[in-house]
């Protein structure tokens, strides 16, 4: 979860993970209570709506008010970049896709329990080779982008009888905040670890309680192909984009296992297909080029996954390493 993405599930940047405590709550301003009010009532209505209308209303919202946007700007200038090749048209048409996937994302943060209520909403590809494969005794983690409803990408992971846990960034809302917390821990048995404070005590902390989560058997799950600005840079749709290295350490730390997995949405329904790989983790002694190494494989699935289906994507959340002139000519 993101502030500015309420169905985020987690993030991995390395600021992400520094507070292992509960964040301290204040106590909840008015306008706190009327947003949570209101959330509530969206709450009560969606779930009396069906869902294939309810997703429909958030496509049709998304596609309509995303290009007015200011990330849409960001989304248009990351799609030049990847995709030098495409019109101005052909980006415009993978923007405002991209738009109404985030709409129906958005409607089906409402009712996640209801999707997941019928198996037949998730698929698995290769399901019986990997449901033997996840329930593997060992620590793991799972690293997955902001494609498709990233939310439900865990599922499988249960379902093969891991436990995952997750780092997730709490809203400043404590009233919504804990609803969210609340709404996901049916899909996060191990634990969600908020983040706090951004210092470097609590920094250690939290980087300690998560390798003991994983060496006890938990799988850590990141949603990290977020921006980072203190991050390394890494190859990523031919040019270099900061990403954080850690969930590669800790993996290479506790001599864990990393897959990468994608919940690609099945045309315009809230049916999925979730593909699953297993990336080898690099252990030489170099621990910091083996991160680099490792992320960088990472990235490699995540941009061929992106490439074959671009509309999925989120594409305002990236930015790549480019001249302080370009950056500027962009805030312009």
């Amino acid at each position: 979860m993101d502030v500015v993405e309420p169905a985020v599930v987690m993030s991995a940047e390395p600021e992400a993970s520094k507070n292992t405590e509960a964040p301290i709550e204040l106590a909840p301003s008015l306008r706190h209570r009327i947003e949570y009010a209101l959330l509530r009532g969206g709450v009560a209505l969606a779930r009396v709506t069906p869902v294939r209308a309810l997703t429909a209303t958030g496509a049709g919202l998304a596609w309509t008010v995303g290009p007015w946007l200011r990330q849409n700007r960001r989304a248009l200038t990351n799609l030049e970049i990847a995709f030098p090749q495409k019109s101005d048209a052909e980006r415009r048409r993978i923007a405002r896709a991209m738009w109404a996937n985030m709409g129906r994302l958005f409607a089906e943060t409402l009712v996640l329990d209801r999707i997941v209520a019928d198996p037949a909403n998730i698929v698995l590809a290769d399901s019986d080779d990997w449901q033997a494969r996840l329930a593997m005794p060992g620590p793991s983690l799972g690293c997955t982008l902001h494609l498709g409803n990233w939310e439900l990408a865990v599922w499988h992971i249960m379902r093969g009888g891991r436990s995952p846990a997750g780092v997730y960034k709490p809203l400043d809302n404590p009233l919504v905040d804990r609803w969210l917390a609340q709404t996901r821990s049916f899909l996060y048995p191990g634990g969600l670890f908020g983040k706090g404070a951004d210092d470097r005590k609590s920094g250690q902390r939290t980087a300690r309680k998560l390798i003991d989560v994983a060496r006890k058997g938990h799988c850590l799950v990141f949603v990290c192909d977020h921006f980072d600005r203190r991050g390394t840079p890494i190859p990523f749709m031919g040019q270099e984009a900061k990403f954080t290295t850690v969930p590669a350490l800790i993996a290479r730390h506790v001599g864990a296992r990393l897959w990468v997995g994608q919940c690609l949405r099945l045309g315009t329904s809230s049916r999925f297909r979730m593909e699953i790989r297993e990336i080898e983790v690099p252990r030489t002694g170099d621990k910091q080029a083996d991160a680099i190494a490792l992320t960088t494989a990472v990235f490699a699935v995540f941009e061929a996954w992106i490439r074959a289906h671009p509309e999925q994507w989120m594409w305002w959340n990236t930015r790549w390493v480019r001249p302080a002139a370009t950056d500027a000519a962009e805030r312009s």
